[in-house]
Formats: structure tokens, sequence, C-alpha cells
């Protein structure tokens, strides 16, 4: 038997600052919402603008759980490859910066 599609709205991407040291790119999740499945080039870092929820669904069907905390910064290295969720039932933003002098 077939599993049915999951139909997310999208996570709405906003570029901030595009230059050769760096992109910003601000991230608008509707509940439900997803980036979709993507790889990142570069070494980044978020800033989480609002709390939230999220399901982090990873390569091979794994997933794993993460809690976002308005000001409390993360880094990850390049190469990640993941489809970020809003698992939450509330709405969220975060802030992506990408450090294009740190590529994969």
């Amino acid at each position: 038997m077939n599993e049915p599609l999951r139909c997310r709205p999208p996570a709405t991407g906003t570029v901030q600052i595009d230059n050769e040291d760096m992109r910003v790119m601000r991230w608008d999740f509707p509940v439900g919402g997803e980036t979709g499945w993507h790889r990142h080039g570069f070494a980044y870092v978020v800033v989480p603008l609002s709390a939230g929820s999220m399901l982090v669904e990873l390569p091979g069907g794994a997933t794993t759980a993460a809690t976002l905390t308005p000001g409390v910064s993360y880094e990850r290295p390049p190469g990640i490859e993941h489809n970020v969720v809003n698992s939450g039932d509330a709405p969220f933003s975060f802030v992506e910066i990408e450090l294009k002098s740190r590529p994969g």
C-alpha cells in the first residue's frame, strides 16, 4: 500500500543580504510549514526570532526534534541535508546566516 503524499505549506525564505562574504535569509514558517529538502553548501548560523518546535527530517528516514528559543543562536557545519518542518501550534521565524568563506 502506498503512503499518501503529505501536502505541507512552504516556509518563506526572504534574502536580506547576499554578498561575497555571506547570505542572510529570514525564514517564516506557518504552522505545518516546511523548507523542502535541501543541502547546505556553507557553514551557517541560525538566530531564532520567535519560539518554535521543529521536526527535522534527515536522509534515510531519520528525524529529530528541536526547539527554537528567541535570541539563542546555533551553528551547523556545511554539508547538512534535511527538511525542516514547523511541528508546533504557532508560526515561527528565524534568520539564517550562511558563511560563504566556509564552504562544504
